[in-house]
C-alpha cells in the first residue's frame, strides 16, 4: 500500500488493493464531538494453518463413458467441475467430479489443490492416476486464514449508549485473490459487531502481497473483524464503569433495528438471548476492578483467574446478490406403503454430518423412520448444484431443497404414482450488493446470533494460559440432530481455542517457517477447554426448514475476544494481538 511500492498484479492496476468495502452511515465527526468515552485501539489477527485430518488427495480415472473423473475431497462439486474443465479446455460434461466423506475441510478444501493436475494426467495418459500430498506439502500449498491489522475508534455516551465507529481494516489477500473480495465482505459487515450504532465509518481493504493467499477458513472474515469489535466493547466498558455483558445487551441489536449497511436485519434478531443464556449458564459475576496501573507483579499468587464475555454474529448462506440455490431429487419406492426413500444430492459431506441430517430431514418430510432413507453421495454426473458445503449453509438451503423435493414426490406418492421421484430446486430470498460508496445494501437473508463466557488461568511466572471452562449459547433455529449441533460447538471451540492460543503460523519473505506439525503446533486432547458447556437457542428462522439454520461457524467467532478480555481480568493488561503464547504474555506483563 506504500507509495512505490511493487507491483505483484501490474496489469490489474497502479496498486497492490485488490479491494476496497466502504460503510458510510450517519455522521461519524459529529458523533465523536458528542460522545462521552472514546476508546481507540490497534489489533491484529494471525493466519491459521486448517490442518484437516487427510492432507489432499484424490483419484482419477476414465470412467465407462469415457468422462475424466477426478474422486477427491472437496467443498463444491459442481464448481470444481467448472475449474477442471475451464483448466483443460473442456467441455463440463467431459467432467466428473466425485466426493468420499472425509474428516474436515474448514474453508481450505474451497480451492483446487490437486484436481486440476489429476484430470490433466488422466487426460493425456489414459490411466488411472493417484496423488497424495504429504502434510508438508499441504501447509504450503493451501491457502490460510487471512491475517489482518485493525484500527478502531469507538464512542459512547456516560449512559452506556454506542454512537460511533470508525473501523480500518487491512486484510493480507497474499499473492493470488480467490476469496479474499468474500472474506473481507463480510469482515466489513461484522466489524461493528452485533450492535446498533447510529453512525459508523468503515474502510476495509484485502492487498497483494509475497504470502500464501488468504483463504476461506471457518467465520470467513468475521473473527478477526470480531475480535476488534469485541475488545472495543469491552474496553468501552471499562472505560465506563460498566459490566460488559451489560453493556452488551444495552447496545444489541433488536428487530428493526438498522445495521451498518443502512438496512434492517433479518427476522429474527437473537442476539439479546444468546447474551443471557451464555450469562446465566456461567453464572456471570461482576469483574473484578482492574486499573492499568495495577502490578500482576505485585501480587502473592501466581496463578491468576480471570473470566471473559464475546458475542458474535455471521450470515447463513452465500451474500452480496449473489441468487443463493441448491437442487436435491428424492425417491419413493415402495407398493403399499413407503419402503425406500432415495436422496440425491451433492452436498459434501465433509465430517459435520450432513448426510445424517439429510436422511432426518427427508425421513420428516415424508413421515418414515431414518433406516428407510438413503444419501447418494457427491456425483456431478448424477446430481444438479448443492452450492459449497461453507457459510453455514448446508442444513439450512439442502433441507429447504429435500423438504422441497420430498414433499413434491410424496403428492405423487399419494397420487398413486410408483415409484415417485421429484426434483426440486430451492432459491433463497434475494440480497444486494453493497454499494460502492456508502455499503447500503441488503446483503444476507439470515444470521444467526452467538455468545460464549469463558474462564482462564494465567501464570504469570510460565506465561502459560489454560481454558477452564467455556459456556457457548447459539441460536441454531431449530436443532434438526442435537448431538450432532454440540458437537459442531465443541469443534468449534477446540479449534478457536487453537487459534488463539497455539497455533502459530510463521512466514520469512513469503516462505513458510513452520512448515510441520512438529514446528506449527495444534491443540491436543491435553490442551483443550476443560469443560464446554452448550447451551441451544431454537428461534426459528422463519426462511430455515422446520426453522433451522445453519450452525458450524458460529461458536468459532467469539471465543477469542472472550479469552483477551479473561487475560485482562486476571492479569490487568490488554493483549491486542494473538495467539497468546507464553512469551506474548510474559512480555505483556514487562517480564522479558
Amino acid at each position: 500500500m506504500r507509495p512505490n511500492a511493487p507491483l505483484l498484479h501490474p496489469e490489474r492496476g497502479n496498486t497492490n488493493v485488490c479491494v476496497h468495502y466502504k460503510i458510510r452511515k450517519g455522521d461519524v465527526d459529529e458523533a465523536f464531538a458528542k460522545a462521552e468515552v472514546i476508546v481507540e485501539a490497534e489489533y491484529r489477527t494471525p493466519a491459521q494453518e486448517h490442518a484437516y485430518l487427510q492432507p489432499e488427495a484424490g483419484l482419477a480415472y476414465l470412467d465407462d463413458e469415457g468422462r475424466i473423473t477426478i474422486a477427491c475431497a472437496g467443498q463444491w462439486t459442481h464448481a470444481d467441475r467448472t475449474s477442471i474443465a475451464r483448466a483443460l479446455g473442456l467441455p463440463e460434461e467431459m467432467i466428473r467430479v466425485v466426493y468420499p466423506a472425509i474428516g474436515g475441510a474448514f474453508g481450505g478444501r474451497e480451492d483446487l489443490s490437486v484436481q486440476v493436475l489429476l484430470a490433466l494426467a488422466t487426460w493425456k495418459l489414459k490411466q488411472p492416476v493417484k496423488i497424495i500430498w504429504s502434510r508438508r506439502e499441504s501447509i504450503i500449498g493451501h491457502g490460510k486464514r487471512h491475517t489482518v491489522i485493525l484500527k478502531a475508534k469507538w464512542g459512547a455516551t456516560k449512559e452506556g449508549k454506542l454512537v460511533a465507529a470508525q473501523n480500518e481494516i487491512i486484510g493480507d489477500a497474499g499473492a493470488y485473490m480467490y476469496t479474499s473480495n468474500k472474506v473481507l465482505g463480510n469482515s466489513t459487515i461484522t466489524s461493528s459487531g452485533p450492535y446498533f450504532i447510529p453512525n459508523i465509518k468503515t474502510d476495509v481493504y484485502g492487498v497483494y502481497t509475497n504470502n500464501i493467499p488468504g483463504a476461506a477458513f471457518r467465520g470467513f472474515g468475521a473473527p478477526q473483524a470480531l475480535f476488534m469489535a469485541e475488545l472495543q466493547m469491552d474496553k468501552l466498558a471499562e472505560k465506563l464503569d460498566m459490566d460488559p455483558v451489560e453493556f452488551r445487551l444495552k447496545n444489541a441489536l433488536q428487530q428493526g433495528d438498522v445495521m451498518s449497511v443502512g438496512t434492517p436485519a433479518p427476522n429474527p434478531v437473537s442476539i439479546t438471548e444468546c447474551i443471557e443464556a451464555a450469562r446465566d449458564k456461567f453464572g456471570w459475576r461482576k469483574k473484578q476492578k482492574i486499573k492499568d496501573s495495577d502490578s500482576v507483579c505485585l501480587s502473592s499468587s501466581v496463578i491468576r483467574h480471570g473470566i471473559g464475555f464475546a458475542a458474535g454474529f455471521k450470515n447463513v448462506g452465500f451474500s452480496f446478490g449473489y441468487q443463493e440455490n441448491c437442487w436435491a431429487k428424492v425417491e419413493l419406492h415402495g407398493k403399499g406403503e413407503i419402503e425406500r426413500v432415495i436422496v440425491q444430492h451433492a452436498g459434501a459431506e465433509v465430517g459435520q454430518g450432513t448426510h445424517t441430517v439429510m436422511s432426518q430431514m427427508a425421513a420428516e418430510a415424508v413421515g418414515v423412520s431414518t433406516n428407510k432413507v438413503e444419501v447418494i453421495p457427491s456425483d456431478s454426473a448424477l446430481q444438479g448444484n448443492p452450492g459449497s458445503a461453507s457459510a453455514s449453509r448446508m442444513t439450512f438451503m439442502a433441507g429447504n431443497a429435500i423438504k422441497g423435493a420430498a414433499e413434491a414426490a410424496l403428492k405423487k406418492w399419494q397420487a398413486e404414482e410408483r415409484p415417485a421421484i421429484a426434483e426440486f430446486k430451492y432459491l433463497a430470498p434475494r440480497t444486494t450488493p453493497m454499494d460502492k460508496e456508502t455499503g447500503y445494501s441488503m446483503p444476507n437473508f439470515s444470521y444467526a446470533y452467538a455468545a460464549q463466557a469463558v474462564e482462564v488461568e494465567v501464570d504469570t511466572e510460565t506465561g502459560q494460559v489454560r481454558v477452564l471452562r467455556v459456556v457457548s449459547a447459539d441460536d441454531v433455529g431449530k436443532a434438526v440432530n442435537p448431538d450432532l449441533v454440540v458437537g459442531q460447538i465443541e469443534g468449534a471451540v477446540v479449534q478457536a481455542h487453537g487459534y488463539a492460543l497455539i497455533e502459530d503460523f510463521k512466514t520469512e519473505n513469503g516462505r513458510v517457517l513452520t512448515d510441520q506439525l512438529s514446528t506449527y503446533l495444534l491443540p491436543t486432547i491435553l490442551d483443550i477447554p476443560e469443560q464446554v458447556d452448550s447451551v441451544l437457542l431454537e428461534i426459528p428462522d422463519p426462511n430455515g426448514p422446520w426453522g433451522a439454520r445453519g450452525v458450524g461457524e458460529l461458536p468459532f467467532l467469539p471465543l477469542a475476544p472472550a479469552i483477551a478480555a479473561a487475560i485482562r481480568d486476571a492479569t490487568g493488561v490488554w493483549i491486542d494481538s494473538f495467539p497468546f503464547t507464553p512469551e506474548r504474555i510474559l512480555r505483556a506483563l514487562g517480564k522479558i
